[in-house]
């Protein structure tokens, strides 16, 4: 904000005393608008006019400077940084390659008559220079790849290809990546690309309350995770600007690096799948790491409300399993030992079934 006002003021000052000058150039005797200047707003409107001219300069240049300088200055810097150094890289070698081209066809172009002359060493030089950057960039990968510039052409090595894994918006906001990562069972290093934390400042300044408390959830859990995770934690400034949805994109780059998605977004996993791409899904895991119950084993549960069936009682384990006892209503906000009469496998999760113990 200093620098934009710092700006408005420079402007201002510069604006107004151009103008001023305009005005009083104006107003000169020797100028052929004088004699109408005059006329319209007299003597004393003459002295007066390069100071209004000076005024509306002032004006437009505390209004409009920052849309003019500053703006598309820190616009364009933040491009920049989005952008990948080996993009980077292409695109300034393409931009050198397109000036050097452009200087061997100024010589034969300057010698063309007027205006040719003047005007196609410009326009060669612009349009060899756009030509050289956008092909550079867009075929990047093939051209180091050629060149044998292999740290250009992998953006990653093997063995970080190996050893990574990526992150998406619903899992961090999940929050459980943050204490899995804490008992070491993520091997290697654990990438945000830039644009899934984009996502997720995005959906923090939601105007809708829940999306900013699902938002604000993730980022603190981003934050959890940097600070206590046993895995490295690396942010990604590589970008796939030909995808335009944040899953899109993920798919995309975890097929160029190789790597697994840890997601627990159905969508995201059947879509992966699809591509070839591993998955680790939370939800899996989370009904992989529960207790294996058996029928005929007796477990102690606390029935806290009525099940659909006539007569039944509904109470949960500790790891959030639903345990539907019979004729367990009239026991609510009881706890009591119940045997396990079968075990039923959903898409949900799992649901023990069981009875009173000692009833046949």
């Amino acid at each position: 904000m200093k620098i934009e006002l710092i700006a408005r003021i420079i402007g201002a000052l510069v604006l107004s005393f151009a103008a001023w000058r305009l005005g009083y150039a104006v107003t000169s005797e020797a100028q052929p608008l004088y004699q109408y200047i005059t006329r319209w707003l007299g003597e004393t409107g003459v002295i007066f006019l390069p100071y209004l001219f000076g005024v509306v300069g002032a004006t437009i240049g505390m209004l409009f400077t920052p849309h003019l300088t500053t703006r598309p200055f820190f616009w364009l810097r933040g491009k920049i940084r989005q952008l990948p150094v080996p993009t980077l890289v292409a695109a300034l070698v393409g931009l050198v390659i397109g000036l050097i081209i452009s200087a061997l066809l100024a010589l034969p172009l300057s010698v063309l008559p007027t205006p040719l002359g003047e005007i196609l060493p410009f326009a060669s030089a612009v349009l060899c220079s756009y030509l050289g950057v956008m092909v550079m960039v867009t075929r990047e990968k093939e051209i180091f790849g050629l060149l044998g510039v292999r740290f250009l052409k992998d953006r990653l090595s093997r063995k970080e290809k190996e050893e990574t894994v990526l992150l998406d918006t619903s899992v961090i906001i999940d929050g459980r990546i943050a204490d899995i990562s804490q008992t070491g069972f993520i091997h290697g290093t654990v990438v945000i690309p830039r644009f899934v934390l984009n996502e997720l400042q995005h959906i923090a300044d939601s105007p809708d309350v829940l999306r900013r408390n699902r938002g604000r959830r993730g980022l603190d859990m981003l934050n959890k995770l940097q600070k206590e995770s046993k895995a490295p934690i690396k942010i990604s400034d590589v970008d796939v600007p030909e995808a335009r949805e944040v899953d899109s994109k993920l798919v995309r780059l975890a097929k160029d690096l190789g790597c697994p998605i840890i997601t627990n977004d159905y969508n995201l996993n059947r879509v992966a799948e699809l591509e070839g791409i591993r998955v680790l899904n939370i939800n899996e895991l989370a009904n992989a790491v529960k207790t294996v119950v058996l029928p005929g084993e007796s477990l102690t549960v606390n029935i806290i409300q009525e099940g659909k069936e006539l007569g039944q009682g509904v109470g949960y384990l500790d790891d959030g399993t639903m345990v539907v006892i019979e004729d367990g209503r009239r026991y609510i906000d009881q706890t009591i030992e119940v045997t396990v009469t079968r075990v039923l496998q959903t898409v949900a999760g799992r649901m023990i079934f069981a009875q009173l113990t000692g009833r046949r």
